[in-house]
């Protein structure tokens, strides 16, 4: 017992030192935590549960409610593609002679593009027209002997059988001749087939042979064909939304808009041109395509756009800048600012989103003023300070 007495004994200075030596660092930093806590203090009066004191105002960006025209849009995410796109081949086989174009130039309709070797077809063409003419010389001979035999017969001068087989071999080199220039025309056709031409205007694709390869017959795949003016931009939209797209794309051409990301947004006009005969069960949408000059070539096959199809105008729409209208547990709302300089929650209902404006169907009167930017700082009730715009800031300084 003595000697545990004597270690517990032992210890205890050790502790008080370490408790000493802890103190003195945390007095260290009582000064800069004090200093931090009179910064805080002043720089916003609260009352004690984090929001801003009663009387202090908040500095908020505001915009006016506007009443104007707004247009009917139908929105979807669309792919652009080819409004004809053709795939070339070779129709006779042989070695691929000539290539008259750079891959990715655009063609014109009758363009020339390839050259297969025509020296085999030109031979075949040659052979064709040797026996068409000679069975057209048997076939004059077999006339003239029928046109005698038909006079000699008058006189018993030769037999009813001896008639009959001239007759017969008269009408038997009439065939040959026939079958003889059938065997040109597609001698000549395959010889033709030997020079390739663009079927479409539009751009070429990959290259897919190089002079000198041996070509098959309906086989090989020489390059594809795009045409990209005019162009065509698929969509699909909920079916709920047909009966009224029909009713008015009846009536006139239906405007559509696509919005190139890549260019900064830029639109793109053009209409609506298709209308499929049937919804997806799958995803409940139909199918539409519009219809683009793209002269300046801003769409491209298989890019993405947003697509908007306008059905018409809503006149004296209430409008709101979209970055006024937030999301609560009770759905969207808005800050009106009242006459009385004090912030106002109000519960809105949305009826669309165009471009930066949402246009509300309930909840706001045109001449009211929202709150835009500093929301998050806001309750109901609170006093704000209606900070000036940019423009203003800058002409004051």
């Amino acid at each position: 017992m003595s000697l545990l007495r004597r270690r517990e004994g032992s210890r205890r200075p050790t502790v008080r030192r370490r408790s000493v030596a802890y103190a003195r660092r945390q007095l260290r930093f009582l000064p800069a935590a004090a200093m931090l806590l009179l910064l805080a203090g002043c720089g916003q009066e609260t009352d004690g549960t984090g929001n801003p004191a009663a009387g202090t105002a908040i500095p908020v960006s505001v915009a006016p409610v506007l009443e104007k025209t707004m247009p009917l849009l139908v929105q979807a995410i669309g792919n652009v593609v080819a409004s004809a796109t053709v795939s070339v081949r070779s129709r006779v086989g042989g070695a691929l002679q000539k290539v008259h174009f750079r891959e990715g130039d655009e063609v014109s309709a009758g363009e020339l593009l390839f050259v297969i070797d025509p020296r085999p077809y030109e031979a075949a063409l040659r052979q064709a027209e040797g026996l068409l003419a000679r069975d057209q010389a048997l076939q004059e001979k077999a006339e003239a002997d029928l046109r005698r035999f038909s006079e000699l017969i008058k006189d018993d001068f030769v037999s009813e059988e001896q008639l009959d087989q001239v007759r017969a071999s008269a009408a038997s080199l009439r065939a040959s001749v026939r079958a003889d220039e059938a065997a040109v025309k597609t001698a000549a056709l395959e010889l033709s087939y030997c020079r390739i031409y663009a079927p479409i205007s539009g751009r070429t694709g990959d290259l897919l042979v190089d002079e000198g390869n041996l070509i098959k017959a309906n086989d090989d795949l020489m390059v594809v064909i795009n045409q990209i003016v005019p162009i065509e931009a698929s969509f699909s939209v909920p079916e709920q939304h047909l009966s009224e797209i029909r009713a008015r794309h009846a009536q006139r051409p239906l405007q559509v808009t696509a919005l190139v990301k890549q260019d900064g947004f830029r639109p793109v006009e053009g209409r609506l041109t298709f209308v499929n005969n049937t919804v997806d069960t799958a995803t409940g949408t139909v199918l539409l395509k519009a219809s683009f000059n793209n002269e300046d070539r801003a769409l491209w096959p298989g890019q993405f756009v947003d697509v908007a199809l306008t059905l018409g105008e809503q006149s004296q729409a209430i409008v709101t800048p979209s970055e006024a209208v937030q999301s609560g547990q009770q759905g969207a709302y808005v800050f009106v600012v009242r006459e009385d300089g004090t912030a106002e929650s109000r519960t809105v209902e949305v009826s669309r989103i165009v471009g930066e404006d949402t246009v509300i169907a309930q909840g706001l009167t045109a001449g009211e003023t929202v709150v835009v930017d500093g929301q998050l700082r806001l309750v109901p009730g609170a006093k704000v300070e209606i900070k000036a715009p940019p423009a203003a800031q800058g002409a004051t300084r």
